[in-house]
């Protein structure tokens, strides 16, 4: 463990298996009355939590004796009683030995876990030794709010919470990059105590989803949203509805979406729910990524990272970082699909012209009819692309690639000039498009954000401009239904949303993660309903 470069290779479980149960999902209590934990306890055993955490540093005039004996004698779930002080990031600020005498009385009225601060852990071991039930279980924990330290500093650590007498090791880190994961992830999986390993914040949330992954004790989900008892931690309902807790295991494929911000992003809900709907062991996660050479890096076993969507602002650095790149991609200068191949290596693909293109061709051939097999609705077509930006250039390529003559238009001259020339196209200001019409039936892409929640009253192209075109595909899909898409409907084209862009290059990424068909309804399904 010492100082070299982290990868996942050393990370993989090996045939022992994990000794101990299946990673438990804890639900922390944190209401500040008895009677509003004991709400909180019925509802977390409804959402299906396997452990209570009782936050008694919550409680705002707490009874030790009167208030312990109910929480633990009523909860319909094994409890863990923890009084963080604050000196540890909790809320209790009084008397120390108070503080140990409440821990103990758990104990004695039936908690099944007390959780206990590395600083105090001896002394308070010491105290109950002869004295612990049979299934009582001391949890030891370590909280540092500033950073992940090396791996042999955890190693370290590790060591001198076992030395207290644990029975559970339980470390909780900050990310400051994604890639601090992996050191928690070594340390819980060559651990041979049962830990729990945490890292806090935004960029640590696969640390507490891939929990039953490395062969974690538990881990902790939030009741709600807004009531986290640590930076970063999920909601127990996310956990086990959005990213299958319960199917993950030691060899369940990792893939994901990176991006910076990426928590907005819809794709876990949409490959989640269609790797399940087929029995494929595999989650999807949102990855925070600062740095994707350093990620790639780090995370660089077979089923980790296996396959990757790539958003904003990464779409041009990941390129650096691949092995092979479809050609297409290369000439976009852009990627948002990564494969890893079985042998390690990393191929990319641009999956953003595929959904636009095949979206508008099935909109030409519902115009045109049947067109000649082996040959595309957009050969010999006009089409005229709005933007030079990236979704700008993968649609201008795509149509070139499919026969077109491709106009690009830009604010910016130069920029419209630069990516014309690479499809043997024109270009021209937004302004002059108003006014070019050199023939009728001509095909309309706008990926400019004109037009753009919350500008839902501008568009693109006037009214009057649009008659002549058969066909207007807009970018955007939020709104669904812009102005420009509105108008064009009314001026008798027809017309192509940008949720089919999106949900059709989702389509060629589940396609190039598992070699099988999408499960193109599921997605669809999906889609009207989230998004």
């Amino acid at each position: 463990m010492g100082s070299l470069p982290l990868t996942m290779s050393d990370l993989q479980l090996s045939n022992r298996g994990i000794e101990c149960s299946p990673t438990l999902l804890c639900a922390p209590l944190m209401g500040t009355t008895v009677d509003q934990m004991l709400i909180e306890m019925r509802k977390a055993s409804e959402i299906g939590a396997d452990v209570v955490e009782i936050r008694l540093d919550c409680l705002r005039n707490f009874i030790p004796q009167e208030d312990l004996e109910v929480l633990i004698k009523t909860s319909p779930l094994p409890t863990l009683v923890t009084y963080r002080p604050i000196w540890e990031g909790g809320q209790y600020e009084g008397d120390e030995t108070k503080r140990q005498d409440a821990l103990r009385l758990a104990m004695q009225l039936g908690a099944n876990y007390v959780d206990v601060e590395l600083e105090v852990a001896h002394d308070f071991i010491n105290s109950i030794y002869g004295k612990k039930p049979e299934i009582f279980k001391v949890i030891v924990s370590s909280h540092n709010y500033h950073n992940t330290p090396s791996s042999e500093a955890i190693a370290n650590l590790v060591a001198r919470i076992q030395a207290t007498g644990a029975d559970i090791v339980k470390i909780a880190t900050t990310a400051l990059d994604i890639t601090d994961c992996a050191r928690i992830f070594q340390i819980m999986v060559h651990s041979q105590v049962p830990v729990i390993g945490i890292v806090m914040g935004e960029r640590g949330l696969i640390s507490r989803i891939l929990s039953p992954k490395f062969g974690g004790y538990l881990t902790y989900g939030a009741l709600e949203a807004g009531a986290i008892s640590a930076p970063g931690q999920p909601t127990a309902k996310d956990l086990l509805e959005l990213y299958n807790f319960r199917l993950i295991r030691p060899d369940t494929k990792v893939y994901g979406i990176i991006g910076k911000p990426v928590g907005h992003s819809k794709s876990p809900l949409l490959f989640n729910a269609s790797f399940k709907s087929v029995g494929l062991d595999a989650v999807y996660l949102h990855f925070l990524v600062d740095d994707v050479e350093k990620f790639f890096n780090t995370f660089s076993s077979i089923d980790f990272a296996s396959g990757c969507s790539c958003t904003i602002p990464h779409k041009e650095a990941a390129l650096k970082c691949m092995d092979e790149i479809d050609p297409i991609a290369k000439k976009i200068g852009a990627i948002n699909n990564i494969v890893r191949r079985p042998d390690g290596t990393l191929m990319a693909y641009n999956t953003d012209y595929i959904g636009a293109i095949t979206a508008i061709e099935d909109g030409l051939r519902e115009l045109n009819g049947a067109v000649p097999a082996g040959s595309s609705p957009l050969a010999g077509k006009l089409f005229v692309v709005l933007g030079a930006g990236g979704a700008g250039k993968s649609l201008a390529y795509g149509a070139a690639q499919k026969g077109a003559r491709v106009v690009v238009a830009n604010r910016t001259y130069e920029r419209a000039k630069e990516l014309a020339d690479k499809v043997n196209g024109k270009a021209m200001t937004l302004e002059e498009v108003e006014h070019f019409h050199p023939e009728d039936g001509m095909v309309l892409a706008n990926t400019t954000s004109v037009g753009m929640k919350p500008n839902i009253d501008l568009t693109p192209l006037s009214k009057d401009a649009l008659k002549h075109y058969c066909l207007v595909f807009d970018a955007i899909y939020t709104p669904k239904d812009t102005k420009l898409l509105r108008e064009a409907k009314e001026s008798g084209a027809i017309i192509v949303y940008g949720t089919e862009m999106l949900i059709r290059q989702g389509f060629e990424q589940y396609k190039n993660f598992t070699a099988l068909p999408a499960p193109e309804d599921l997605f669809r399904q999906l889609m009207e309903k989230h998004a």
